[in-house]
Protein backbone atom coordinates (compact mmCIF):
# COMPACT_ATOMS: atom_id res chain seq x y z
CA UNK A 1 0.00 0.00 0.00
CA UNK A 2 1.02 3.76 -0.43
CA UNK A 3 0.92 4.79 2.55
CA UNK A 4 2.55 1.28 4.09
CA UNK A 5 5.61 2.93 2.23
CA UNK A 6 5.74 6.50 3.98
CA UNK A 7 8.66 6.89 6.93
CA UNK A 8 8.66 9.32 10.05
CA UNK A 9 11.57 9.47 12.17
CA UNK A 10 10.77 11.38 15.10
CA UNK A 11 14.22 12.57 17.20
CA UNK A 12 12.58 12.89 20.97
CA UNK A 13 11.80 11.46 24.41
CA UNK A 14 9.53 8.27 23.88
CA UNK A 15 6.60 10.28 26.37
CA UNK A 16 6.60 13.28 23.54
CA UNK A 17 5.16 10.85 21.11
CA UNK A 18 3.43 8.26 23.71
CA UNK A 19 -0.30 9.98 22.20
CA UNK A 20 0.77 9.91 18.30
CA UNK A 21 3.00 6.76 17.89
CA UNK A 22 -0.30 4.30 17.84
CA UNK A 23 -2.19 6.18 15.32
CA UNK A 24 0.62 6.23 12.95
CA UNK A 25 1.66 2.82 13.27
CA UNK A 26 -2.12 1.69 12.87
CA UNK A 27 -2.82 3.62 10.05
CA UNK A 28 0.62 1.86 7.88
CA UNK A 29 3.19 4.25 8.64
CA UNK A 30 6.38 2.74 9.61
CA UNK A 31 7.31 4.98 12.44
CA UNK A 32 11.06 5.54 14.01
CA UNK A 33 11.99 7.15 17.74
CA UNK A 34 15.57 7.95 18.55
CA UNK A 35 16.88 10.06 21.15
CA UNK A 36 20.30 11.04 20.15
CA UNK A 37 22.16 11.89 17.04
CA UNK A 38 23.70 7.78 16.51
CA UNK A 39 20.30 6.44 16.84
CA UNK A 40 18.72 8.90 14.51
CA UNK A 41 21.84 8.23 11.79
CA UNK A 42 20.77 4.65 11.86
CA UNK A 43 17.50 4.85 10.64
CA UNK A 44 18.30 7.09 8.37
CA UNK A 45 20.77 5.09 7.18
CA UNK A 46 18.20 1.97 7.31
CA UNK A 47 14.99 3.47 5.88
CA UNK A 48 15.35 7.07 4.39
CA UNK A 49 12.70 9.05 6.80
CA UNK A 50 10.38 11.17 4.47
CA UNK A 51 10.46 13.82 6.76
CA UNK A 52 12.16 14.02 10.48
CA UNK A 53 10.73 15.53 13.71
CA UNK A 54 12.65 16.76 16.32
CA UNK A 55 12.93 18.42 19.63
CA UNK A 56 15.34 21.56 19.86
CA UNK A 57 17.22 19.55 22.10
CA UNK A 58 18.38 16.36 24.17
CA UNK A 59 20.53 15.08 26.54
CA UNK A 60 24.20 15.30 24.63
CA UNK A 61 22.42 16.32 21.24
CA UNK A 62 21.12 19.80 20.11
CA UNK A 63 19.14 19.69 17.02
CA UNK A 64 21.65 22.32 14.96
CA UNK A 65 23.97 19.01 14.73
CA UNK A 66 21.20 17.53 12.23
CA UNK A 67 20.66 20.57 10.27
CA UNK A 68 24.48 20.93 9.72
CA UNK A 69 24.23 17.82 8.61
CA UNK A 70 21.44 18.26 6.07
CA UNK A 71 22.87 21.50 5.30
CA UNK A 72 25.16 19.97 2.29
CA UNK A 73 22.88 17.48 0.96
CA UNK A 74 19.45 18.49 -0.86
CA UNK A 75 18.36 14.59 -0.52
CA UNK A 76 18.39 15.26 2.76
CA UNK A 77 15.12 14.94 4.59
CA UNK A 78 13.30 17.51 5.88
CA UNK A 79 13.43 18.29 9.81
CA UNK A 80 10.55 20.24 11.18
CA UNK A 81 11.19 21.39 14.97
CA UNK A 82 8.72 20.85 17.62
CA UNK A 83 9.08 22.15 21.23
CA UNK A 84 6.79 22.17 24.21
CA UNK A 85 8.19 25.77 25.29
CA UNK A 86 9.16 27.53 21.96
CA UNK A 87 10.23 31.65 21.81
CA UNK A 88 10.01 33.60 18.76
CA UNK A 89 13.80 34.22 18.55
CA UNK A 90 14.39 30.37 18.51
CA UNK A 91 11.88 29.70 16.09
CA UNK A 92 14.22 32.36 13.76
CA UNK A 93 17.42 31.07 14.69
CA UNK A 94 16.69 27.08 13.73
CA UNK A 95 14.30 28.62 10.32
CA UNK A 96 17.46 29.92 9.46
CA UNK A 97 19.84 27.07 9.77
CA UNK A 98 17.69 25.05 7.72
CA UNK A 99 14.29 23.81 9.78
CA UNK A 100 11.65 23.03 7.36
CA UNK A 101 9.45 24.19 10.03
CA UNK A 102 8.84 25.09 14.04
CA UNK A 103 6.09 23.69 15.92
CA UNK A 104 4.36 23.81 19.35
CA UNK A 105 3.22 20.97 21.27
CA UNK A 106 0.81 18.58 21.23
CA UNK A 107 0.98 16.76 18.05
CA UNK A 108 -1.87 15.91 15.88
CA UNK A 109 -1.89 12.99 13.53
CA UNK A 110 -3.27 15.11 11.06
CA UNK A 111 -0.66 17.41 11.48
CA UNK A 112 2.07 15.10 11.28
CA UNK A 113 0.69 13.42 8.29
CA UNK A 114 0.15 16.73 6.49
CA UNK A 115 3.64 17.67 6.86
CA UNK A 116 4.48 14.29 4.65
CA UNK A 117 6.48 16.00 1.48
CA UNK A 118 3.86 15.63 -1.39
CA UNK A 119 4.90 12.99 -4.41
CA UNK A 120 5.95 15.68 -6.38
CA UNK A 121 8.42 17.45 -4.71
CA UNK A 122 10.48 14.56 -3.96
CA UNK A 123 10.84 13.89 -7.79
CA UNK A 124 15.04 14.17 -8.06
CA UNK A 125 14.43 16.74 -10.92
CA UNK A 126 12.64 19.53 -9.21
CA UNK A 127 14.32 22.93 -8.38
CA UNK A 128 14.76 23.79 -5.04
CA UNK A 129 11.48 25.97 -3.74
CA UNK A 130 13.49 26.88 0.06
CA UNK A 131 15.50 29.60 1.01
CA UNK A 132 16.74 27.28 3.95
CA UNK A 133 19.20 25.76 2.45
CA UNK A 134 21.25 29.13 1.67
CA UNK A 135 19.05 28.55 -1.86
CA UNK A 136 17.96 31.67 -2.79
CA UNK A 137 14.19 31.91 -3.98
CA UNK A 138 13.66 34.92 -7.04
CA UNK A 139 11.95 37.06 -8.62
CA UNK A 140 9.11 38.56 -6.96
CA UNK A 141 5.87 36.22 -7.11
CA UNK A 142 3.41 37.21 -9.41
CA UNK A 143 1.07 40.03 -8.73
CA UNK A 144 3.53 40.88 -5.36
CA UNK A 145 6.64 43.49 -6.00
CA UNK A 146 8.59 44.85 -2.96
CA UNK A 147 10.11 47.99 -4.02
CA UNK A 148 13.49 49.73 -2.53
CA UNK A 149 16.78 48.67 -0.94
CA UNK A 150 16.83 50.52 2.45
CA UNK A 151 19.34 48.13 5.14
CA UNK A 152 15.55 48.58 7.62
CA UNK A 153 13.52 46.96 4.47
CA UNK A 154 16.13 44.39 3.05
CA UNK A 155 16.67 42.86 6.57
CA UNK A 156 12.79 42.44 7.02
CA UNK A 157 12.83 40.87 3.07
CA UNK A 158 15.40 38.63 3.95
CA UNK A 159 13.69 36.99 7.06
CA UNK A 160 10.48 36.71 4.99
CA UNK A 161 12.42 34.90 1.96
CA UNK A 162 13.85 32.63 4.81
CA UNK A 163 10.66 31.61 6.36
CA UNK A 164 8.71 31.13 3.05
CA UNK A 165 8.37 27.69 2.81
CA UNK A 166 7.85 27.26 6.23
CA UNK A 167 4.72 26.60 7.88
CA UNK A 168 5.44 28.81 10.65
CA UNK A 169 3.07 31.38 11.33
CA UNK A 170 4.09 34.86 11.10
CA UNK A 171 2.86 37.99 12.13
CA UNK A 172 3.75 41.59 10.36
CA UNK A 173 3.22 44.65 11.94
CA UNK A 174 3.65 48.23 10.85
CA UNK A 175 1.68 51.32 10.73
CA UNK A 176 -1.34 51.93 8.05
CA UNK A 177 0.30 51.70 4.60
CA UNK A 178 3.39 50.01 4.74
CA UNK A 179 2.75 46.72 2.63
CA UNK A 180 1.74 44.27 5.07
CA UNK A 181 -0.34 42.94 2.79
CA UNK A 182 2.22 42.94 -0.06
CA UNK A 183 4.84 41.10 2.33
CA UNK A 184 1.86 38.50 3.04
CA UNK A 185 1.29 37.37 -0.36
CA UNK A 186 5.10 37.46 -1.20
CA UNK A 187 5.41 34.73 1.99
CA UNK A 188 2.51 32.70 0.11
CA UNK A 189 4.24 33.56 -3.44
CA UNK A 190 7.39 32.14 -1.92
CA UNK A 191 6.06 28.61 -0.43
CA UNK A 192 5.38 25.30 -1.98
CA UNK A 193 1.88 26.38 -1.49
CA UNK A 194 1.55 29.05 -4.20
CA UNK A 195 0.06 27.18 -6.71
CA UNK A 196 -2.81 26.91 -4.11
CA UNK A 197 -5.18 29.78 -2.77
CA UNK A 198 -4.55 32.71 -1.59
CA UNK A 199 -7.85 33.88 0.74
CA UNK A 200 -7.48 37.60 2.67
CA UNK A 201 -9.79 38.59 5.26
CA UNK A 202 -10.57 42.26 6.71
CA UNK A 203 -10.79 41.64 10.62
CA UNK A 204 -11.68 45.27 10.94
CA UNK A 205 -14.74 45.06 8.38
CA UNK A 206 -16.95 43.04 9.81
CA UNK A 207 -18.94 42.51 13.45
CA UNK A 208 -17.59 39.35 15.53
CA UNK A 209 -20.99 37.49 14.55
CA UNK A 210 -20.63 37.96 10.74
CA UNK A 211 -16.91 37.48 10.60
CA UNK A 212 -17.02 34.12 12.38
CA UNK A 213 -19.34 32.98 9.62
CA UNK A 214 -17.22 34.27 7.20
CA UNK A 215 -14.08 32.45 8.34
CA UNK A 216 -15.51 29.03 9.53
CA UNK A 217 -18.54 29.07 7.04
CA UNK A 218 -22.34 28.35 8.30
CA UNK A 219 -24.83 25.51 8.04
CA UNK A 220 -28.21 25.70 6.43
CA UNK A 221 -30.67 27.46 9.05
CA UNK A 222 -27.66 28.42 11.32
CA UNK A 223 -29.61 32.02 11.88
CA UNK A 224 -31.76 34.38 10.23
CA UNK A 225 -30.71 34.55 6.86
CA UNK A 226 -28.34 31.38 6.42
CA UNK A 227 -30.50 29.51 3.55
CA UNK A 228 -27.60 26.70 2.16
CA UNK A 229 -24.37 25.86 3.20
CA UNK A 230 -21.43 28.45 2.87
CA UNK A 231 -18.06 27.68 2.92
CA UNK A 232 -16.03 30.03 5.37
CA UNK A 233 -12.47 31.18 4.69
CA UNK A 234 -10.43 28.66 6.08
CA UNK A 235 -11.94 25.99 4.06
CA UNK A 236 -11.69 27.64 1.16
CA UNK A 237 -8.12 28.64 1.93
CA UNK A 238 -7.17 24.90 2.28
CA UNK A 239 -3.94 23.64 1.00
CA UNK A 240 -2.95 27.31 0.71
CA UNK A 241 -2.69 30.67 2.80
CA UNK A 242 -5.30 32.46 4.93
CA UNK A 243 -4.13 36.33 5.65
CA UNK A 244 -6.09 37.48 8.79
CA UNK A 245 -5.38 41.32 7.83
CA UNK A 246 -5.82 43.93 10.97
CA UNK A 247 -6.23 40.71 13.45
CA UNK A 248 -6.38 42.94 16.37
CA UNK A 249 -9.31 44.40 16.00
CA UNK A 250 -10.85 40.67 16.44
CA UNK A 251 -13.34 40.10 19.50
CA UNK A 252 -11.97 38.07 22.39
CA UNK A 253 -14.67 35.29 21.73
CA UNK A 254 -13.44 34.90 18.68
CA UNK A 255 -9.67 34.71 19.46
CA UNK A 256 -10.48 31.60 21.56
CA UNK A 257 -11.83 29.86 18.14
CA UNK A 258 -9.18 30.65 16.16
CA UNK A 259 -6.66 29.66 18.89
CA UNK A 260 -8.32 25.99 18.24
CA UNK A 261 -7.62 25.97 14.58
CA UNK A 262 -3.77 26.71 15.30
CA UNK A 263 -3.40 24.16 17.78
CA UNK A 264 -6.09 21.39 16.04
CA UNK A 265 -6.01 22.28 12.59
CA UNK A 266 -9.88 22.02 12.55
CA UNK A 267 -12.96 24.13 12.16
CA UNK A 268 -16.56 24.41 13.34
CA UNK A 269 -18.98 25.90 10.98
CA UNK A 270 -21.48 27.82 12.60
CA UNK A 271 -24.64 25.90 13.44
CA UNK A 272 -22.81 22.67 12.61
CA UNK A 273 -22.55 19.70 14.24
CA UNK A 274 -19.41 17.77 12.52
CA UNK A 275 -15.68 19.03 12.90
CA UNK A 276 -13.84 19.87 9.26
CA UNK A 277 -10.41 19.44 9.05
CA UNK A 278 -8.11 22.16 7.46
CA UNK A 279 -4.53 22.56 6.05
CA UNK A 280 -4.06 26.24 6.10
CA UNK A 281 -0.89 28.43 6.69
CA UNK A 282 -2.01 31.16 8.98
CA UNK A 283 -0.42 34.84 8.25
CA UNK A 284 -1.18 38.09 10.29
CA UNK A 285 -1.03 41.49 9.94
CA UNK A 286 -1.94 44.20 12.91
CA UNK A 287 -1.02 48.36 13.14
CA UNK A 288 -0.99 47.86 16.48
CA UNK A 289 1.10 46.57 19.50
CA UNK A 290 -0.14 43.27 20.62
CA UNK A 291 1.80 43.40 23.49
CA UNK A 292 0.64 46.26 24.82
CA UNK A 293 -3.08 44.86 23.40
CA UNK A 294 -2.15 41.75 25.27
CA UNK A 295 -1.29 43.63 28.97
CA UNK A 296 -4.61 45.55 28.52
CA UNK A 297 -6.44 42.87 28.14
CA UNK A 298 -7.55 43.25 24.76
CA UNK A 299 -5.82 40.56 22.97
CA UNK A 300 -5.32 36.98 24.42
CA UNK A 301 -1.82 36.30 25.00
CA UNK A 302 -1.91 32.47 24.58
CA UNK A 303 -3.13 33.74 20.75
CA UNK A 304 -0.70 36.12 20.70
CA UNK A 305 2.34 33.68 21.28
CA UNK A 306 0.77 31.40 18.53
CA UNK A 307 0.52 33.84 15.78
CA UNK A 308 4.12 35.23 16.88
CA UNK A 309 6.44 32.49 15.64
CA UNK A 310 7.79 34.56 13.01
CA UNK A 311 7.86 38.02 13.73
CA UNK A 312 8.39 41.02 11.07
CA UNK A 313 8.27 44.61 11.86
CA UNK A 314 7.75 46.76 8.41
CA UNK A 315 9.73 50.16 8.53
CA UNK A 316 7.77 53.43 8.25
CA UNK A 317 8.18 55.09 4.89
CA UNK A 318 9.77 57.62 6.52
CA UNK A 319 12.45 55.57 8.32
CA UNK A 320 13.49 54.13 4.72
CA UNK A 321 15.43 57.19 3.47
CA UNK A 322 15.83 57.77 -0.31
CA UNK A 323 13.44 54.53 -0.51
CA UNK A 324 10.79 57.45 -0.75
CA UNK A 325 12.45 58.34 -4.54
CA UNK A 326 12.66 54.91 -5.61
CA UNK A 327 9.31 54.29 -4.96
CA UNK A 328 8.02 57.45 -6.33
CA UNK A 329 9.75 56.93 -10.10
CA UNK A 330 8.17 52.84 -9.82
CA UNK A 331 4.70 54.40 -9.25
CA UNK A 332 5.11 57.46 -11.99
CA UNK A 333 6.20 54.82 -14.48
CA UNK A 334 3.17 52.49 -13.36
CA UNK A 335 0.83 55.27 -13.99
CA UNK A 336 2.34 56.28 -17.25
CA UNK A 337 1.97 53.15 -18.46
CA UNK A 338 -1.87 52.90 -17.22
CA UNK A 339 -3.13 56.43 -17.95
CA UNK A 340 -0.75 56.22 -21.66
CA UNK A 341 0.76 59.42 -21.02
CA UNK A 342 3.73 61.05 -21.70
CA UNK A 343 7.14 60.34 -18.91
CA UNK A 344 7.19 63.43 -16.09
CA UNK A 345 10.73 64.63 -14.64
CA UNK A 346 10.48 64.93 -10.68
CA UNK A 347 12.04 68.45 -10.50
CA UNK A 348 14.59 69.47 -7.54
CA UNK A 349 11.57 70.86 -5.66
CA UNK A 350 9.67 67.99 -5.89
CA UNK A 351 12.87 65.61 -4.58
CA UNK A 352 13.10 68.22 -1.88
CA UNK A 353 9.53 67.81 -0.74
CA UNK A 354 9.16 64.19 -0.95
CA UNK A 355 12.57 63.45 1.17
CA UNK A 356 11.03 66.10 3.70
CA UNK A 357 8.04 65.02 3.74
CA UNK A 358 6.84 62.86 7.06
CA UNK A 359 5.08 60.18 4.99
CA UNK A 360 1.85 59.76 7.37
CA UNK A 361 -0.17 57.26 5.39
CA UNK A 362 3.46 55.41 4.59
CA UNK A 363 3.86 53.74 0.97
CA UNK A 364 -0.30 54.00 -0.01
CA UNK A 365 -0.40 57.99 0.20
CA UNK A 366 2.33 58.21 -1.87
CA UNK A 367 0.88 55.92 -4.67
CA UNK A 368 -1.74 57.87 -4.63
CA UNK A 369 -0.27 61.12 -4.61
CA UNK A 370 2.22 59.94 -7.44
CA UNK A 371 -0.88 59.00 -9.33
CA UNK A 372 -2.27 62.30 -9.13
CA UNK A 373 1.15 63.91 -10.29
CA UNK A 374 1.36 62.38 -13.18
CA UNK A 375 -2.33 62.67 -14.15
CA UNK A 376 -1.93 66.99 -12.93
CA UNK A 377 1.82 66.93 -14.87
CA UNK A 378 0.35 65.53 -18.20
CA UNK A 379 4.16 64.97 -18.98
CA UNK A 380 6.08 67.79 -17.68
CA UNK A 381 7.99 68.73 -14.41
CA UNK A 382 6.09 67.10 -11.47
CA UNK A 383 6.58 70.05 -8.77
CA UNK A 384 4.71 69.80 -5.46
CA UNK A 385 1.78 72.03 -6.35
CA UNK A 386 1.08 68.65 -8.33
CA UNK A 387 0.59 66.84 -4.88
CA UNK A 388 -2.62 69.19 -4.24
CA UNK A 389 -2.08 68.47 -0.22
CA UNK A 390 -2.24 72.16 0.72
CA UNK A 391 -4.32 74.54 -1.03
CA UNK A 392 -1.31 77.14 -0.55
CA UNK A 393 0.98 75.12 -2.29
CA UNK A 394 -1.27 74.34 -5.17
CA UNK A 395 0.51 76.22 -8.66
CA UNK A 396 -1.36 79.50 -9.29
CA UNK A 397 -4.00 79.49 -12.22
CA UNK A 398 -5.15 82.82 -13.98
CA UNK A 399 -8.24 83.22 -16.24
CA UNK A 400 -7.01 83.37 -20.21
CA UNK A 401 -7.22 86.73 -21.79
CA UNK A 402 -9.51 85.51 -24.51
CA UNK A 403 -12.94 86.64 -23.80
CA UNK A 404 -14.38 83.46 -24.41
CA UNK A 405 -12.37 81.39 -22.42
CA UNK A 406 -12.98 84.27 -19.09
CA UNK A 407 -16.47 83.89 -19.59
CA UNK A 408 -15.86 79.90 -19.77
CA UNK A 409 -14.76 80.20 -16.44
CA UNK A 410 -16.87 82.78 -14.79
CA UNK A 411 -20.01 80.72 -16.42
CA UNK A 412 -19.03 77.61 -16.88
CA UNK A 413 -20.62 76.33 -20.39
CA UNK A 414 -19.23 73.16 -20.92
CA UNK A 415 -17.11 70.78 -19.24
CA UNK A 416 -14.46 71.15 -21.89
CA UNK A 417 -14.65 74.63 -21.86
CA UNK A 418 -13.86 74.79 -18.21
CA UNK A 419 -10.79 72.48 -18.64
CA UNK A 420 -8.98 74.27 -21.48
CA UNK A 421 -10.07 77.79 -20.02
CA UNK A 422 -7.29 76.95 -17.05
CA UNK A 423 -3.90 77.89 -17.38
CA UNK A 424 -0.42 77.69 -15.40
CA UNK A 425 0.56 81.15 -14.69
CA UNK A 426 0.84 83.59 -12.34
CA UNK A 427 -2.76 84.88 -11.16
CA UNK A 428 -5.17 83.17 -8.97
CA UNK A 429 -8.75 82.43 -9.48
CA UNK A 430 -11.22 81.73 -6.68
CA UNK A 431 -10.77 78.35 -4.42
CA UNK A 432 -14.38 77.15 -5.06
CA UNK A 433 -13.32 77.30 -9.06
CA UNK A 434 -10.32 75.61 -8.60
CA UNK A 435 -12.10 72.70 -6.73
CA UNK A 436 -14.76 72.49 -9.21
CA UNK A 437 -11.97 72.30 -11.79
CA UNK A 438 -10.03 69.92 -10.10
CA UNK A 439 -13.04 67.61 -9.85
CA UNK A 440 -13.86 67.59 -13.64
CA UNK A 441 -10.73 67.02 -14.29
CA UNK A 442 -10.93 64.32 -11.91
CA UNK A 443 -13.42 62.81 -13.61
CA UNK A 444 -12.11 63.19 -16.94
CA UNK A 445 -8.89 60.99 -16.01
CA UNK A 446 -11.14 58.27 -14.60
CA UNK A 447 -13.45 58.62 -17.63
CA UNK A 448 -16.19 59.58 -15.51
CA UNK A 449 -15.91 56.84 -13.16
CA UNK A 450 -16.64 58.48 -9.87
CA UNK A 451 -15.23 55.89 -7.28
CA UNK A 452 -11.95 56.25 -9.15
CA UNK A 453 -12.30 60.14 -9.35
CA UNK A 454 -12.93 59.91 -5.86
CA UNK A 455 -9.67 58.12 -4.68
CA UNK A 456 -8.09 60.12 -6.96
CA UNK A 457 -8.65 63.18 -5.46
CA UNK A 458 -8.66 62.04 -2.28
CA UNK A 459 -12.50 62.16 -1.02
CA UNK A 460 -15.58 60.26 -0.78
CA UNK A 461 -17.64 59.03 -3.35
CA UNK A 462 -20.50 60.95 -1.23
CA UNK A 463 -18.21 63.89 -1.23
CA UNK A 464 -18.27 63.40 -4.99
CA UNK A 465 -22.05 63.04 -5.12
CA UNK A 466 -23.15 65.84 -3.40
CA UNK A 467 -20.26 68.44 -5.59
CA UNK A 468 -21.49 67.26 -8.58
CA UNK A 469 -25.48 67.98 -7.16
CA UNK A 470 -24.41 71.42 -5.92
CA UNK A 471 -22.97 71.80 -9.60
CA UNK A 472 -26.03 70.71 -11.22
CA UNK A 473 -28.44 72.80 -9.67
CA UNK A 474 -26.49 75.63 -10.05
CA UNK A 475 -27.10 75.12 -13.38
CA UNK A 476 -23.39 73.79 -14.40
CA UNK A 477 -22.80 70.69 -16.56
CA UNK A 478 -21.29 68.35 -14.88
CA UNK A 479 -22.22 65.13 -17.43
Amino acid sequence: MRMSARRILFLAPAHAVTRIYPQLRDAGYEVGLAENLKGASAFIRKSGPDVIFSRPSLPGYRVDDLLAVGSDDPAFPPVIVFTDRGTPEEAEQLLALGARDYWLEPLTFEKVTAALPRPRRSAPAAPPQSTLGGRKPDPFPPGARIVGSHPALRRVLGLARQVAPSRATVLISGESGTGKEMFARCLHGWSDRAANPFVAVNCAALPEHLLESELFGHERGAFTGAIARKLGRFELANGGTILLDEISEMDLGLQAKLLRVLQEGEIDRVGGMETVKVDVRVLATTNRDLEEWVKQGKFRQDLFFRLNVIPLRLPALRERGDDVLELARFFIDLYVRDYTLPVPSLSDEAIAWLRSYEWPGNVRELQNLMERAVLLANGGAITPGHFLLDPDAWPLFEESSDAGDTAGVQGAPDKGAQVEAVNISGGVIPLHEMERIMILKGLEATSGNRTQAAELLGISVRTLRNKLNEYRSMGIDVD
